[in-house]
């Protein structure tokens, strides 16, 4: 019975092991590629991500600020992904002519270089 015991937790510890290495390979966000400087690994993994992260959040509350002063357009249902100035803006809309003025909206924003415009118009239910 400990033997039954033994190789379950052998078993386990080595599926453990391979997993936290698949999560830790060269290349992945926070990981130091073998062979490299303490001090490039603390500039590499250091405070780039993180501020890249906040500046995309912050593009992303603004796109949302601006659409929202647009009290024509829903903005419930649309959703505005934001990375390095490039914004992706995907949902619905109620009408065929907010689809370009959602779009249009987005480019005034400050910090926008491109919009990526995937929006559909929402169907009304029971309708075609």
């Amino acid at each position: 019975m400990k033997s039954i015991h033994a190789r379950a937790l052998a078993m386990a510890t080595l599926i453990l092991a391979t997993f936290s290495n698949a999560w830790s390979q060269p290349g992945q966000t926070g990981s130091v590629p073998s062979g490299a400087p303490a001090a490039s690994a603390a500039e590499a993994g250091g405070a780039a991500p993180v501020s890249a992260r906040k500046a995309n959040r912050t593009l992303r509350r603004q796109v949302y600020a601006a659409i929202g002063k647009h009290k024509e357009i829903s903005a419930g249902n649309i959703s505005v992904i934001a990375k390095g100035g490039a914004v992706t803006l995907s949902g619905t809309v109620t009408d065929a002519s907010q689809v370009n003025q959602v779009a249009e909206i987005a480019k005034g924003v400050p910090g926008v270089t491109s919009v990526t415009n995937k929006l559909t118009v929402q169907k009304p239910f029971g309708g075609m």
